[in-house]
Parts: C-alpha cells; sequence; structure tokens
C-alpha cells in the first residue's frame, strides 16, 4: 500500500499536476494540504474518474485539507479534537478496512508560526501540536497501524535545512517547535523518512523566491509520522522531487511511503 502526503497550495490551480501525479505515482490513499478552497469547489470529478473517493475539509481561500482513496473510508473525522472554537480547516482523519484489520490515515497542516514574535500565530502553532500530541496519544492505544501524513511546518534537525543559520530563528525551526514534534516521536511514533534514509540534503519543499528551487535551498517540512503497527510494516519510501521541476508547481513535493499492508 503506498500513501502520500503533498501540500498542493491550491488544488484548483494544480488540478492537471494533481491528475498528471496520480496517473504516474498511483498511491492508494493520499494526504493533501492547503487545497485553498471549499467543499463544494473541490475538483472532485477529475479525480473521481481515476478510481478515487473524495474526502475534503475545506475552507475559503486558505488552508484546507482532504484524503483520496482507492479503498471508501468506513468513518471520517473532521477537525483536530481540543479546542471546540478552532474554526481553521487542517486536519482530517479517515479509517479503512484492509487486510486483517484498519489503518488510519490522518491529513495534517500544521500552522506555520510566523513571525515567531507574533503574540497569536506563535502561540497557536505550539498550542496545535499540543493538541496533536493528545489526540496521537489518544489513538495509539488503540493499537493499530496509524499514519499521520501531512505538512507538518516543522524543520526536525539541522541537515533538514539548507542553512541552518537562515532558520534558527524562523518558528519552524525555534527549540520549542522541535522540541514538541520530538514528544510525537517519544510517543512512539516514527518519522518514516529518516527510518529509511540519512541522506542529506533531502529537501521536500523550495519557497518561490530567491531562485531556492534552482539553488536548491530546501527545507524538509513533510512528514509520514507512523505508529509502531505501522512501521513494522514499512517497506520504503521516497520524495518526489522531480514533481517540482513541472509547469506551475506546487511549493511542496509528495511524500510517499509503502507499507506491507495488503489492501
Amino acid at each position: 500500500m503506498k500513501i502520500a502526503t503533498w501540500n498542493i497550495n491550491g488544488v484548483r490551480a494544480r488540478i492537471e499536476n494533481l491528475v498528471a501525479w496520480l496517473k504516474e505515482s498511483n498511491p492508494d490513499i493520499v494526504a493533501l494540504q492547503e487545497i485553498k478552497t471549499v467543499d463544494e469547489t473541490f475538483p472532485r470529478l477529475e479525480i473521481e474518474a481515476l478510481g478515487y473517493h473524495v474526502e475534503t475539509h475545506g475552507q475559503k481561500g486558505f488552508n484546507g485539507v482532504a484524503l483520496l482513496s482507492k479503498i471508501r473510508p468506513d468513518e471520517v473525522n473532521r477537525g483536530l479534537p481540543g479546542d471546540a472554537a478552532d474554526e481553521q480547516a487542517r486536519f482530517i482523519e479517515g479509517v479503512f478496512s484492509v487486510d486483517g484489520g484498519v489503518i488510519r490515515v490522518c491529513s495534517i497542516y500544521l500552522p506555520n508560526g510566523n513571525p515567531a514574535d507574533d503574540p497569536v500565530k506563535y502561540p497557536y502553532k505550539l498550542s496545535w501540536m499540543e493538541r496533536l500530541f493528545a489526540f496521537a496519544q489518544d489513538r495509539l492505544t488503540l493499537e493499530e497501524p496509524l499514519v499521520l501524513a501531512g505538512d507538518y511546518n516543522v524543520i526536525p534537525e539541522p541537515h533538514d535545512c539548507w542553512d541552518v543559520k537562515v532558520w534558527e530563528r524562523d518558528a519552524l525551526y525555534l527549540p520549542p517547535t522541535r522540541q514538541a514534534f520530538r514528544r510525537l516521536e517519544n510517543l512512539g511514533l516514527t518519522d518514516a523518512v529518516r527510518a529509511s534514509s540519512d541522506a542529506a540534503p533531502l529537501y521536500t519543499f523550495w519557497d518561490y523566491q530567491g531562485g531556492c528551487w534552482p539553488k536548491n535551498y530546501g527545507i524538509r517540512i513533510d512528514h509520514l509520522m507512523l505508529s509502531a503497527e505501522a512501521s513494522d510494516r514499512l517497506v520504503s519510501t521516497g520524495v518526489e522531487k522531480h514533481v517540482r521541476n513541472w509547469e506551475k508547481p506546487s511549493d511542496h513535493v509528495p511524500v510517499v511511503a509503502v507499507l506491507d499492508y495488503a489492501a
């Protein structure tokens, strides 16, 4: 089973790229972030024509997450628990029946948090990560394969960015951000990409500005975090970097993991 995460940076603007990539990569389950559209205007027909089921949690103009899957989910939950007043569309969970049980896949778009000295934005990021920790802690008690896939807006380690001095005061790299990410790992979640590769550089995002793509000034912020039951089935991972070179690309590229977990 091939599971992917991709911050599409506007699904309607990049529907041709998404369709081309689905045909080329042929993932079983896809977690999309930054779809930037309400549910009613998501371009589902083009995706359903390829045999995918579509579940969305959209928002007008920004944010928004989705799950595309060849398997129809048994259950879908929208919104990260823990703050009923939070109206930002950043989380969707799907439960899928597979051989021997179920697999849970979440699409996560974690807040950016910049500027880090903003009295609202960075505290919101940290509180969201605290809610994600509580959610993961609860789900792990089920002892099921769980994949928390998405744009975490977290640079875990110095070698996950092209120049740590450029990022050391950024909300994506500040010590409290990385400590919150480490707390997730300490729950028993595995960073799938780093479990299968220690390559550096290995990036998933290149800004549109400053010639970052041709200079390879990238960062690794898109992650697939696996429960023990999922990581036991991990076969391989990949960063499909070539997609960044397509016409009208997202500034992120798909990150994939193959699990030995037959549908």
